[in-house]
């Protein structure tokens, strides 16, 4: 039995945000303009990605990002809303392939291919050392 035995090609997921001062570019880097950046772009199209295929796998598994395909098409301004929308393609046998893509309006802002790897998260974490911090008792 396989953890992407419950996904399937056609599931989709959008990622809704209202672009802050904090998503932009020019937040980030000094000196550039104050419009939506493409890292945070992406990382909206890899959130739809994450939200279409995470019901649908078994407890402890989670989706990570294994790669980014993406072109950024068109500027954003803060206060625009934007719309990531991401579809699965292809299911692997350990990954899942979307096609993503993102919107101002009815105006494409960006599009590409984003593969996201299958995880059982206690496994990942044991193998890579990750601890996690302890929780305060109140």
């Amino acid at each position: 039995m396989s953890p992407l035995d419950g996904v399937a090609t056609g599931m989709t997921a959008e990622k809704l945000v209202t672009v802050t001062p904090e998503m932009t570019v020019g937040h980030v880097v000094a000196g550039m303009p104050a419009v939506y950046g493409t890292p945070t772009m992406i990382l909206h199209m890899e959130m739809a990605a994450g939200s279409a295929i995470q019901s649908f796998l078994p407890a402890g598994h989670v989706s990570v990002g294994m790669m980014v395909n993406v072109r950024h098409l068109a500027a954003t301004p803060v206060g625009r809303k934007v719309r990531a929308v991401a579809r699965v393609v292809t299911v692997e046998t350990k990954s899942v392939v979307f096609e993503v893509e993102a919107w101002d309006g009815d105006r494409k802002i960006g599009d590409g291919t984003h593969r996201r790897g299958i995880v059982n998260v206690a496994e990942f974490e044991q193998r890579f050392g990750v601890t996690r911090p302890a929780v305060a008792m109140t």
